[in-house]
């Protein structure tokens, strides 16, 4: 049962994430019908002000040592080269031998890297840390796309916010949805959210340095919304269909289908959230065949539906009034 939360904190503190703990478990709404925590914030120096990311401080209300009994020990992010306390590191892996949950938020999944948890196991964090946490810990299998990852005892989350929903699945898992809920209630946040973190990822195709294919990859995302085929490409390249595939998988890292897939979601998601263009005129200006074409590819690139996904991210409109309707 979850009863006792202990975070540890160490500088810089990343004063969201703490707060994102201290939120869902540091606050007494018995009165909501939410089971009391003993919720503890600990650090190896209790009594000093400890640096954030954000230039306050923060004190922490525990020594270390008070984490040793918790059901839950949580890491909110910090940075990701440390330096990691060894007796922290002793607590993480203490409490999973000993059957409690270990939870960490964004980049405290660097710490539970460095104790050893993640090797062999399913994990996420912050989708800008996700390449750096599977060079760093190989043996780890690094989800770029969940708001938060469950393998056993160990619970990490993707960036930011995404510790609410990984500490709302865990107490929706511990105490049941009707506990969960009510929390969420009381946040103003909802106790699920759809999709993955892949619809927060700026590009989906890291940009690399293509020192022979630049000026044809230039006009492919200038003409997204015409037909495209290898030989074609090849030819604009001068080169040879062969030569052309293989400069492509080294400049690039991928094939041309799947660059150029990526490229007219990539156009399609601008498009969702700067016009009111409904799904098959978007469709039709980034290449796709038709509108189901067009959600097949942006539901596996994104993971969320094209209409989905303007809901949650379009802001103000800019198309003009020609264009059609949303439907």
């Amino acid at each position: 049962m979850l009863r006792t939360v202990a975070v540890l904190v160490e500088e810089p503190v990343a004063p969201f994430e703490l707060a994102v703990l201290c939120e869902v478990f540091g606050i007494d709404r018995t009165e909501d019908g939410v089971p009391p925590f003993d919720f503890r914030v600990c650090a190896a120096e209790p009594d000093r002000v400890l640096a954030t990311k954000t230039g306050m401080g923060i004190v922490a209300t525990h020594p270390l040592e008070a984490a040793r009994e918790a059901d839950l020990v949580a890491i909110p992010g910090g940075s990701v080269n440390g330096p990691f306390r060894p007796e922290s590191l002793e607590i993480l892996r203490d409490a999973v031998d000993r059957g409690a949950t270990v939870l960490s938020v964004c980049s405290g999944a660097f710490w539970l890297g460095e104790a050893g948890l993640l090797d062999g196991r399913d994990c996420g964090t912050h989708w800008r840390h996700a390449q750096l946490l599977g060079e760093r810990f190989p043996e780890a299998r690094v989800d770029v796309d969940a708001l938060y990852v469950e393998d056993g005892p160990v619970l990490t989350s993707a960036g930011t916010a995404a510790g609410i929903d990984a500490c709302l699945y865990l107490v929706s898992r511990e105490l049941g949805t009707d506990v969960a809920n009510r929390i969420a209630r009381r946040m103003v946040v909802p106790p699920h959210r759809a999709g993955g973190q892949r619809q927060y990822v700026e590009t989906p195709v890291p940009a690399q340095p293509c020192d022979s294919l630049q000026d044809v990859l230039t006009w492919l995302t200038e003409h997204l919304d015409e037909d495209h085929t290898v030989p074609g490409l090849a030819a604009r390249a001068n080169m040879s269909e062969r030569t052309f595939a293989r400069r492509f998988g080294q400049e690039v890292g991928t094939t041309p289908h799947k660059w150029l897939t990526a490229q007219r979601v990539l156009r399609a998601r601008h498009l969702l959230e700067t016009t009111t263009l409904d799904v098959e005129s978007i469709a039709r200006a980034c290449g796709f065949a038709t509108g189901a074409v067009l959600r097949s590819h942006f539901h596996k690139e994104v993971g969320l539906p094209p209409l989905q996904y303007r809901k949650a991210f379009a802001g103000q409109v800019v198309g003009g009034p020609s264009e059609p309707a949303l439907t």
